[in-house]
């Protein structure tokens, strides 16, 4: 883990352009699909990425424009809110998030030192930001499982004080789960929280994907780890800047999904109103 930290550093920052998008492998294709020969699994998963990244849509490019603009909107809504702390509330799930003094509602596009705003991931159906690392309460249940490593992490459950995770347990998984989060303190507490509208194209591939990259764009998602310097308005990556920003400082950033259609979502203001903004997986109206 320690060799990463660089790489991580210059990732979080923009220091360079970057993409991360996924394409059909055979071991993939067979993965998922096991009942199907690989000419035909490879084909149904390539069918499965283009829909995510709306490649079946009649114009493409013009829904793939009108999907970034609804997400920028939304963090800009966000951030215009100036909120506190996020509640999500559905079956074993009642977790209030802090959110860090500083933080910074992001979406789909990035923006480079050198300038150049990119995408970096595809497909992308989240607006994110930085938690308090010291500000996380309650008890969390995962939605969707987690691929660790070639490891099924399934029935995942979490109990906060104090921003750490002072318990957590998975049904299946359990010891890769662990693994992972003893690499060093601020694996336990959160770097991200990010709200994702339920049902999204994929969600609608009705599989999971096996792979974080997709799987955490088909639901409302925490990480455990390391948060990103934009999301608390910096730009320096390392472990310093990140820590004097307020932001978690790990070796590590896991996403798992903690939304669905089943969970609510409440952001909480500064005289403590209560502002709905998910009912049902689906953004209120009102928070559009």
């Amino acid at each position: 883990m320690r060799q990463r930290q660089a790489y991580m550093e210059l990732i979080g920052a923009h220091a360079v352009n970057w993409l991360v998008i996924g394409a059909a492998s055979p071991g993939w294709a067979r993965a998922l699909f096991p009942e199907l020969d690989e000419t035909a699994a490879i084909e149904r998963l390539w069918n499965a990425i283009f829909a995510t990244v709306r490649l079946d849509r009649d114009d493409p490019e013009a829904a793939w424009r009108e999907h970034l603009s609804r997400l920028q909107q939304r963090a800009s809504t966000l951030n215009q809110a100036r909120l506190t702390a996020l509640n999500f509330r559905g079956p074993g799930t009642d977790l209030r998030v802090g959110l860090a003094p500083g933080h910074v509602w992001k979406s789909a596009i990035a923006e480079a030192a050198n300038g150049v705003s990119f995408v970096p991931n595809l497909p992308t159906e989240e607006v994110f930001t930085a938690p308090d690392p010291n500000r996380v309460e309650g008890v969390v249940r995962s939605t969707r499982p987690l691929n660790l490593s070639g490891t099924l992490v399934d029935g995942i459950s979490a109990h906060f004080e104090n921003g750490r995770a002072v318990e957590v347990t998975a049904a299946h998984g359990q010891e890769a789960l662990q693994g992972l989060l003893t690499n060093d303190e601020g694996a336990l507490r959160l770097g991200e929280v990010a709200l994702v509208e339920t049902p999204n194209p994929v969600y609608d591939a009705g599989f999971l994907f096996q792979n974080t990259l997709y799987d955490e764009n088909a639901a409302s998602h925490i990480a455990f780890g390391r948060a990103y310097p934009d999301t608390l308005g910096i730009s320096d990556g390392s472990d310093a800047a990140l820590a004097a920003a307020g932001g978690n400082v790990s070796m590590i950033h896991v996403d798992w999904m903690i939304g669905s259609p089943e969970v609510d979502v409440d952001g909480l203001g500064a005289n403590g109103e209560r502002i709905p903004l998910m009912r049902a997986g689906r953004w209120v109206e009102e928070a559009r």
